[in-house]
């Protein structure tokens, strides 16, 4: 029994590791097919950005990247029932079978939402698809750890003040900059660290933020007030995961078993933050904005990695 159970560990291991690679390869085609088709990189970018929303939507082309993300995606959907189905056969593994049932439970959520995709003028069905594909990285990612030998005699131990504060801080600017790509807000930033000038969200920006959760009929223009707001606490709360997950992970360096992910998660934080910085000076580079998401889902799922340490 013990033996058999073993192999089926190795097998569910496998499995979301293999499932792992394919939700970050989601991530980044569905960041290009999303971007590309707005406009971020066409000859004439970033001011042709958000051309889709102009006029009814038209039939998107049926070219490579997207043949291959529907490939993909409909790859990830079978592997993970069947990772469901390891996880749950008598005997079952308990603690790989919760995450594994809640990345299939995801997984189908993110293609039923799939019908709505084609409008892009629909500003909850991008943020949603968005929120969605970076849940399934970190997701993928439970299940490697707990199918991990020894995964169950691991420590539960609390993690520190700074790490759940730095978590708290890191969900609000994954959040915030899915709004600012499902709303197509970028460009009301166009300058950094400063936006426009503007280092806090000007007051009128508030009461606007509600007009930013509409129905899309134009991507908002450079100064529009509820725009800047999202871009400026989005780059505020990037400020407080940056100093709360570095003073979290610092002392982390000095413990055997958190040490890798210690100094992963530290590596991220400066990559992500380059990048992020790097796509608004360079003029909203297409593959540096879709570095900047493909960062964030890595970054959730080294998280997830430390605070499990």
């Amino acid at each position: 029994m013990t033996a058999s159970r073993g192999l089926r560990l190795r097998q569910i291991h496998a499995t979301a590791l293999l499932l792992t690679a394919l939700s970050l390869a989601v991530v980044l085609l569905s960041a290009y097919l999303r971007l590309d088709g707005a406009g971020l990189g066409c000859p004439d970018g970033p001011g042709c950005y958000g051309k889709l929303l102009h006029g009814e939507p038209e039939p998107q082309a049926f070219g490579l990247a997207r043949l291959v993300h529907r490939l993909v995606a409909s790859l990830f959907l079978l592997l993970t029932c069947y990772l469901a189905w390891l996880a749950w056969r008598r005997p079952s593994v308990p603690q790989a079978a919760r995450p594994a049932t809640l990345l299939l439970l995801l997984t189908l959520a993110l293609a039923i939402l799939g019908f709505w995709s084609a409008d892009p003028r629909l500003l909850l069905v991008g943020f949603l698809n968005i929120i969605g594909g970076l849940a399934l990285v970190s997701c993928s990612w439970r299940v490697v750890l707990a199918s991990r030998p020894g995964s169950t005699l691991e420590s539960a131990s609390a993690p520190t003040l700074a790490l759940r504060l730095g978590a708290v801080a890191l969900s609000l600017t994954v959040i915030l900059g899915a709004l600012i790509g499902a709303g197509y807000a970028a460009l009301a930033c166009p300058s950094f660290p400063a936006c426009g000038g503007q280092w806090w969200p000007p007051a009128s920006g508030w009461a606007a933020l509600p007009q930013s959760f509409a129905r899309l009929a134009a991507a908002p223009h450079a100064g529009d007030a509820g725009a800047i707001t999202l871009n400026l606490l989005h780059r505020w709360t990037a400020v407080g995961s940056l100093l709360l997950l570095g003073a979290a992970a610092l002392p982390a360096l000095g413990r055997e078993p958190a040490r890798p992910a210690a100094l992963a998660l530290l590596s991220l934080l400066v990559a992500e933050t380059a990048l992020g910085s790097l796509t608004v000076i360079s003029g909203f580079s297409l593959w540096l904005a879709i570095g900047h998401g493909v960062g964030a889902a890595l970054l959730l799922a080294t998280l997830v990695t430390l605070r499990r340490r």
